[in-house]
């Protein structure tokens, strides 16, 4: 049963892709994944702020950059800056200090927006390795490689799958949501 195997492991991807993502988004506590979609003017090209600079958070309102080329440093500044995160670094010549500010109510419900439009490409990721896996299934039918019976089977464990994974996909989101609308 290849078929099965193939969609849950593309799934499982999905999902893997989805919790990266849900990462990125803030909530009122600092995490260095923040900033992972930060990208700096290093080098002649733009590369990921965590290929050019060390981030940690000491504390759960404060991120602390270091770059490891002292000369990057207003590079990574301005990087954070024009982010759209509604960051403001300051720098003391050695580190960059990324006060994280309390979310507005405002702010929190645009989060949330964002989590539903990322859960919903997790759901399109998911419903088109179904789809690829019944149209594997359809094309070994047509091959005699299975019987009509065995196909429609498959499908209906494929479908299983499916509706397994956008449960896991709901419960995500709704996790995420509650930690983000979390004064």
């Amino acid at each position: 049963m290849p078929s099965i195997s193939q969609a849950r492991e593309h799934m499982d991807k999905a999902l893997d892709a989805m919790r990266r993502e849900f990462t990125t988004v803030r909530t009122g506590k600092a995490s260095p994944a923040l900033l992972d979609t930060v990208r700096v003017d290093a080098y002649g090209s733009k590369m990921p702020l965590n290929q050019v600079a060390n981030v940690s958070a000491p504390e759960p309102r404060l991120l602390i950059v270091q770059p490891w080329d002292k000369g990057l440093m207003t590079a990574v500044e301005k990087a954070i800056k024009s982010a759209e995160l509604g960051l403001n670094p300051s720098s003391d010549g050695n580190i960059l200090r990324v006060p994280i500010p309390a979310l507005t109510e405002e702010r929190r419900k645009e989060m949330v927006k964002t989590l539903h439009r990322m859960a919903e490409e997790g759901r399109v990721a998911v419903r088109h390795a179904r789809q690829e896996a019944n149209k594997d299934l359809k094309r070994r039918e047509t091959e005699g490689e299975i019987s009509e019976d065995d196909a429609r089977r498959e499908m209906e464990q494929v479908q299983k799958l499916t509706d397994d994974y956008i449960h896991k996909v709901e419960q995500l989101v709704k996790a995420r949501e509650a930690e983000v609308m979390e004064v």
